[in-house]
């Protein structure tokens, strides 16, 4: 089964990225979750990082606020897609992490959805997955016409 590694910061970000898995699990894909904060605990976060592949991740989901340093961090040592989610908060509602996370240096991206947009981040995921998961684009068309109905 396909899968896909959801990291964040800080547990108090959990409200909004668990609509990344939300939305994996609508499409067929397991995902597992990791508080692992860039700052505090960086090589926790490289590792998960640098073993995402290998312990079979089709991509990360990375979600962080205000210096929203997360996902940059992580496409750094990953070998798999990363998508970014910028989180809400601080003096700037997430402007900053909006910011943070689009601005990528050459040679590192890292795909960006909107503040607060983990859903979105959890159907980039899958449609990633579905390159070559005949199920789970299966799941994405039935996905997609029941919104369309």
């Amino acid at each position: 089964m396909a899968k896909v590694l959801v990291v964040m910061g800080s547990d108090s970000d959990l409200a909004v990225m668990k609509k990344a898995c939300e939305a994996l699990a609508a499409c067929g894909v397991e995902s597992e979750v990791h508080i692992s904060s860039a700052h505090r605990t960086p090589d926790k976060t490289a590792k998960l990082a640098r073993e995402a592949e290998a312990r079979g991740f089709s991509a990360v989901i990375a979600g962080a606020g205000m210096a929203a340093h997360l996902p940059g961090v992580v496409a750094a040592y990953a070998s798999v897609p990363v998508i970014g989610v910028p989180l809400e908060g601080g003096a700037l509602k997430g402007g900053d992490a909006l910011y943070a996370v689009v601005q990528m240096p050459k040679g590192v991206p890292v795909a960006t959805v909107a503040v607060n947009g983990a859903y979105n981040a959890g159907l980039l995921a899958a449609q990633i997955v579905a390159v070559h998961d005949a199920a789970v684009r299966q799941k994405l068309a039935e996905l997609r016409a029941n919104m369309a109905a």
